[in-house]
């Protein structure tokens, strides 16, 4: 079967890699005509929300999916012909709009932060004096790695604040004191059969994710992390892999957005779990078993920032895993990332620490 994957950065690399084997072809639709999973299979050029380009995508696959949410969600039901489009597009469309999100939590009993839609100077300001400073403004759409939100300390930043973005929907939320960062990530076939991964603990810096440790933290968090997950995947019955980021403040954990695509703070499942979220994604809209997310150890990952390092430099540390994405270098770009799975993980902490010395970054993990 082809496999229909609208975005060919290098998320959909990766389940091309993961899916290969399982005897899968692929057909990519992206606007970039070097993006990196171009490379591995054929790339139908063009816009995510060309209605033709769609379309055919549609008749050449059996299955289309796809490798970030700021897809047309019109644009895909319309042209989904006799495809079947995984995950569903109720499940895209929340995830394309924060206040959504944030609604579909309180619905589901998901603690999320106090929050306030904005669409005009005065309901910010309306917003600040109700939930108070410090907090977050965000676009309500189209913001990732950081883009698209200003963090408000005063009420001189309020004004700053609007003039950067006020030209769109937003809304305003209080700004968690939190302590730590944690992501969960299952998958649910079409046979309603559910797989969850070990807790992911993540340090972002500068809005871009740029470590995940896994397994993290206590069972309570693992434990409940799973039971929010559960709840937003039976909601939608979904199928293919779901992501949900949370803070912790005073060992409660808040929902921050949700992925309904492969995640980022994922990638170290390719080696250091039994069964790869990019296989389990393609296994779950496939309707085959789910494989097992069993960890392997304990694995560390570190995004490549900007620019590839030497790999000479990286292949000589050992045990180390390097994925290249061959993306042109670029300040803020996602161009690699490499992990390495330990027996303890007071070693992996170690050796991530060690990685992170060697790169010259300024992350720092506790």
């Amino acid at each position: 079967m082809t496999i229909g994957i609208v975005g060919a950065g290098q998320l959909g690399r990766m389940l091309a890699l993961a899916g290969y084997p399982l005897g899968l072809d692929f057909l990519f639709l992206d606007p970039a005509i070097d993006a990196p999973a171009g490379k591995l299979a054929p790339l139908l050029n063009g816009s995510f929300d060309d209605a033709r380009l769609l379309a055919e995508l549609a008749r050449r696959c059996g299955i289309v999916t796809f490798d970030w949410e700021n897809v047309s969600v019109p644009a895909l039901r319309q042209a989904k012909g006799a495809a079947r489009i995984c995950p569903p597009l109720a499940a895209l469309a929340v995830a394309q709009d924060r206040a959504s999100e944030k609604r579909l939590f309180e619905r589901l009993g998901i603690p999320t932060t106090r929050w306030c839609p904005v669409g005009s100077h005065a309901q910010l300001t309306r917003a600040v004096r109700d939930i108070g400073l410090p907090g977050v403004l965000k676009t309500r759409r189209l913001g990732y790695d950081g883009k698209g939100q200003a963090v408000l300390e005063t009420v001189a930043d309020v004004e700053l604040a609007w003039l950067k973005l006020g030209a769109v929907p937003l809304l305003y939320e209080e700004r968690i004191p939190f302590t730590h960062e944690v992501s969960v990530i299952g998958a649910r076939s079409t046979k309603g059969e559910v797989a969850i991964y070990p807790l992911n603990g993540n340090v972002h810096t500068d809005g871009i994710l740029r470590v995940t440790r896994a397994p993290y933290g206590p069972s309570e968090w693992q434990k409940l992390a799973d039971r929010y997950l559960s709840r937003v995947l039976a909601h939608f019955r979904y199928v293919g892999i779901l992501a949900i980021e949370f803070f912790v403040h005073a060992g409660r954990l808040i929902a921050n957005e949700m992925a309904p695509r492969v995640h980022n703070s994922g990638h170290w499942t390719i080696e250091g779990a039994q069964t790869s979220q990019f296989e389990n994604h393609l296994r779950a809209i496939m309707g085959m078993p789910l494989g097992s997310t069993r960890a392997l150890g304990h694995a560390g990952m570190v995004n490549l920032i900007g620019r590839m390092p030497p790999l000479p430099e990286l292949l000589g540390l050992p045990g180390l895993h390097v994925h290249d994405y061959a993306k042109a270098p670029r300040p803020g770009r996602k161009v690699g990332h490499c992990t390495l799975v330990e027996r303890s993980r007071g070693e992996r902490d170690r050796r991530v620490r060690g990685l992170l010395s060697a790169l010259a970054t300024h992350t720092r993990i506790p």
